[in-house]
């Protein structure tokens, strides 16, 4: 009985080990897809609780206080700190406008072309094309208009929600900053690469509330939406990697 029990209990044993093996044996290949599904996910969660704290108007206690602390008190037409800040922001947000951005995806596309990286080229402009669609279509559907408690520092033409520098800043910065990063061994500059990308979405997210030309909700759902789509097309491009339809990243 007692051997009985003792190899119950290894073969119990032996089971749970060879489970934790079975996880641990998951190569990294497998669990970036996964942890890219999930981050995916998490965003577009995100984007969702945003879009309906707008749409209801829940928000908007949330939009004002900060639109508001970045004036000066008594005077919503100017924001705070020195004159050469407001400028400077409007350099800022100018790296996330459709001119510069348009700029710096025909540059790498005219790289990957000449580095006989056909397929990738074609999937950053798949990457890019199908954001600002979507983006497109999210300002028609929600028309939230841009607002009206301050001064805009910046011209603007179109609705507010979600914002389009915000949302196409991290789809472009991400999606190439993710193709440079991967082509480095060394883990210190694929950090490096990673952090400037996410650096240059965040300052140009801010430089949007800062000018007064979009609702702080608008930028933080053009953050979420487009990590979201950018992880989600990083994820396409890895599956096809692995099938051999888009060329390895080395």
């Amino acid at each position: 009985m007692a051997e009985g029990r003792k190899s119950a209990g290894e073969g119990s044993g032996n089971g749970g080990a060879s489970l934790v093996q079975r996880i641990a044996a998951i190569r990294t290949a497998e669990k970036l897809p996964l942890f890219l599904f999930a981050a995916s996910a998490a965003m577009i969660f995100a984007f969702a609780q945003i879009a309906a704290a707008a749409l209801t108007g829940t928000a908007r206690g949330f939009d004002e206080w900060v639109l508001l602390g970045l004036r000066v008190p008594g005077n919503t037409a100017e924001p705070i700190g020195p004159r050469w800040l407001e400028e400077t922001m409007r350099d800022f947000t100018a790296l996330g406008s459709t001119g510069v951005m348009t700029l710096i995806v025909i540059i790498a596309v005219l790289f990957l072309l000449m580095t006989h990286k056909y397929s990738t080229a074609f999937f950053v402009v798949f990457a890019v094309v199908g954001g600002s669609l979507l983006n497109n279509l999210l300002k028609i559907g929600f028309a939230r208009p841009r607002p009206d408690i301050v001064a805009h520092g910046a011209e603007v033409f179109t609705p507010s929600f979600p914002s389009g520098h915000s949302m196409m800043s991290a789809v472009v910065y991400l999606t190439l900053g993710t193709l440079l990063a991967r082509s480095q061994k060394e883990q210190s500059v694929k950090l490096l690469i990673f952090s400037v990308c996410v650096f240059l979405t965040l300052l140009i997210g801010f430089s949007r509330v800062y000018l007064g030309v979009h609702w702080p909700t608008d930028v933080l759902a053009g953050w979420t939406l487009g990590a979201g789509w950018a992880l989600l097309t990083w994820m396409l491009m890895l599956w096809l990697q692995s099938k051999g339809q888009v060329e390895s990243d080395r």
